[in-house]
Parts: structure tokens; C-alpha cells; sequence
């Protein structure tokens, strides 16, 4: 039986309070274990959920008295990050039930929670060669003016045999704005070194040209024989073209990134050197297990690796490990505001967004005293020994 409207309305008000709720919960840091380098929090930040209802829903009564769902969100998550003009937004990648993922801004006054996205999503321009798939943008305030927004394009791969529909090509989008509204899409990311999944731009010129951190790699999945974290130079970002790569952070075996690693948004500048995030991804028992880490580059050459702390520096913990793709945390956005505090954005799982907070003076401290992976099991022994020794 078709519900009344009366019916209708009492559901719909149910609705609202729901998603109100959730909106407006309250996090509190996790303190228990704290291990002086930053603090998680208790609940995601960004959820499918967070969605707007009208984003979901026919709210008319004449043409759904239901109140079905009329269009379905997965899931947000991967998001870039951008601090602007006293506010903290985050551009998630959002999912739908049909696969394809969009971006969407989200914002918050304090950059912890009472997330809430912008009344609609990102209109993304196309290039000449529509994107199948967009995601994992950075947010990067360059100092030419423009903020760029680089993200991985992915098209159906036209060599494909008859019938595969599953081989595809990753490629680097580029756009750029003033206002997170208003993009101008510029033409994609040319690598010379195979396709892009991993593009993030360096915020400043070096040497008078656009820089970009790249991950070469030689099909959609795998990096193939090459892999780690490249360095490009560009003359010119609205004909991106990167002729030569050169492999800065590289994976290696039997650490946490030995499959493969790219780096998270783009780095934070600080009076000791440029600050690092990546991931780095390892296989084991139950699939691929992606962590976050931190590196730290030369203030004057951001190509040069200066301080490589061993080991990841978040890995996923509790309900974290469950999601679409599980064992799995991937950041591309943090913030640091004016206190020098750093709001660093992770999804879990590629299902949800999180936050962890530290400072700048913490994760410098923390990169240049932490000791670099020995590479064998009698160097990590060794090193525990001489703090136990330091200790005494």
C-alpha cells in the first residue's frame, strides 16, 4: 500500500534528525597508548552517510511516496585537503553504488568534525578524452596563484583484447581554481616512463619550473620494474609534459614498501627541510597492506631524501582494517593551519575518512630521530639495544 503523506512526512522528518546527528557528533582524540607523535580519534570524519539526503533522495512526495533511495553512496574517502581562508575543507573521492567516484568539498570549522559537504559536487571538466573514473585528488596552493587539483584519471585501456573489460590506463589530471567551484581543466599528465596512478605537484617552482612527485609505473596495477617515488620537472603545466623521472624514494624489499610506494599530498615546508607523507604497500597473507610514512627532503632541492625514519608511521588498527578494500590506509590531504598544528586526513579501508593531529615540531622531531630501517632483522635488534643502553 502506497503510504500516505502523512506517513511520508514522518519519515522524512526522522530522516533529517538522523543525518543532523551524525553531522553535528562530537570527536574526542584517542589517549589511551598515546605514543607522542600524534593523536587518532574516535570516529571517522567523513562517511558515505555524511552525504546530503538530497544528494540521495527524491524528496517529493508525487514522484517517490516511498522515500526510496533514489541514487546510492559507497563511500568517501581519499580525500585532498586544503586550508583557505580560516577554513578546513577536504575534497573527498566519493563513490556511488554504480562504481564511479566523484569529488565533493566538505567542510568544517575546526577541522575535526561537523564535517558537511557543499550543496552540490564538483562539476569536473573533461579533456578531449572523457575520463571513465576520477579520484584521489591533491589539493596544491601553488604560489603561482592557482590551486591545483591533481588526481588520477582512468580510462578503459583501447588495447584491451575483445571482450576484457577489465584493462584500464591511469593517467594524471590536472585542473586548477580559485574557489573549489569554478575548474579549469588542463591537459593531462605526459609521462615518458609509462602510465600515472600517483601525481602530486610540489606547491613551489624549482628552478623556474613546475614540479611534480610521480610513480612511474607499467600497467594500471603494477609498477613493474621501476617503482618508487619520482621526481619531474615541467615547463609549462598547462601542456604538463615530464620527458625525464628520476626515482627519489624507492621500494625495497622486505620493508613496508616493497611493492610499491607514491607520495600523499604534497609536502609541508618547514625551516628543517620539506615534510613528507607517502604510503608504502607490502603483500601478505590476506592481500596488500597499505601504511602511511613520513621522509623528509632538502629545503633547497626537494629531490633530495634527508631523513627516512624506518618503519610506517600509521598503519591501519581496529575497524580501520575492515572495509571495500581491506588492511588498507591511504592519505592524500593534511592541513597545517597558522599554530603550526598538522591535521593529518587517512581513509581506511577506501570506505571512510579519519583524522590524526600532531604539530610540525613533533613530526620533524620525529623524522630526524627516529632511526632509518637497518634492512636486516640483526640491525633492528642492534638498534633497540643501543636505546635500551641510552635508557640505563
Amino acid at each position: 500500500m502506497t503510504p500516505s503523506k502523512k506517513e511520508f512526512d514522518k519519515r522524512l522528518k526522522k530522516l533529517k534528525k538522523e543525518h543532523e546527528e551524525l553531522l553535528a557528533r562530537k570527536n574526542k582524540p584517542v589517549t589511551k597508548n598515546y605514543n607522542g607523535i600524534y593523536f587518532r580519534y574516535k570516529r571517522p570524519v567523513l562517511t558515505g552517510l555524511h552525504a546530503p539526503l538530497e544528494w540521495r533522495y527524491d524528496l517529493n512526495y508525487e514522484t517517490n511516496p516511498f522515500l526510496m533511495q533514489r541514487i546510492g553512496i559507497n563511500a568517501a574517502f581519499n580525500s585532498g585537503a586544503i586550508y583557505l581562508d580560516g577554513k578546513y575543507l577536504m575534497a573527498a573521492r566519493v563513490e556511488g553504488w554504480d562504481r564511479k567516484s566523484f569529488f565533493a568539498i566538505a567542510e568544517s570549522p575546526n577541522g575535526i568534525d561537523n564535517w558537511r559537504f557543499w550543496n552540490r559536487p564538483v562539476t569536473m571538466p573533461e579533456t578531449n578524452e572523457p575520463d571513465i573514473n576520477v579520484y584521489d585528488i591533491r589539493l596544491v596552493q601553488h604560489e603561482d596563484g592557482w590551486i591545483y587539483g591533481i588526481f588520477c584519471s582512468e580510462r578503459k585501456d583501447p588495447s584491451a583484447p575483445k571482450g576484457d573489460t577489465s584493462m584500464a590506463t591511469a593517467s594524471g589530471g590536472i585542473a586548477r581554481t580559485k574557489d573549489l567551484k569554478e575548474w579549469e581543466r588542463l591537459p593531462d599528465f605526459v609521462s615518458h616512463h609509462g602510465q600515472q596512478r600517483n601525481l602530486v605537484l610540489h606547491p613551489e617552482f624549482v628552478e623556474g619550473k613546475y614540479a611534480f612527485y610521480t610513480r612511474p609505473q607499467d600497467g594500471f596495477i603494477e609498477v613493474g620494474g621501476g617503482g618508487g617515488i619520482g621526481w619531474a620537472l615541467v615547463d609549462d603545466i598547462t601542456k604538463a609534459d615530464a620527458p625525464h623521472e628520476e626515482i627519489i624514494d624507492e621500494k625495497i624489499y622486505h620493508t613496508i614498501k616493497e611493492l610499491k610506494n607514491g607520495q600523499g599530498p604534497a609536502p609541508l615546508k618547514t625551516e628543517k627541510g620539506w615534510l613528507h607523507l607517502a604510503h608504502g604497500v607490502r603483500g601478505c597473507a590476506a592481500g596488500l597492506r597499505y601504511v602511511l610514512y613520513l621522509f623528509m627532503t632538502e629545503l633547497d632541492d626537494p629531490s633530495k631524501v634527508i631523513a627516512c625514519p624506518g618503519g610506517y608511521f600509521m598503519a591501519p588498527e581496529g575497524e580501520e582494517r575492515v572495509g571495500d578494500v581491506s588492511n588498507v590506509l591511504f592519505s592524500n590531504g593534511w592541513i597545517r593551519n597558522e599554530n603550526d598544528e598538522v591535521f593529518i586526513y587517512y581513509a581506511s579501508s577506501d570506505t571512510r575518512m579519519h583524522v590524526a593531529t600532531s604539530t610540525i615540531e613533533q613530526l620533524v622531531d620525529y623524522c630526524l630521530n627516529t632511526p632509518e630501517d637497518g634492512l636486516r632483522s640483526a640491525e633492528s635488534v642492534k638498534k633497540i639495544n643501543e636505546l635500551i643502553d641510552r635508557n640505563s
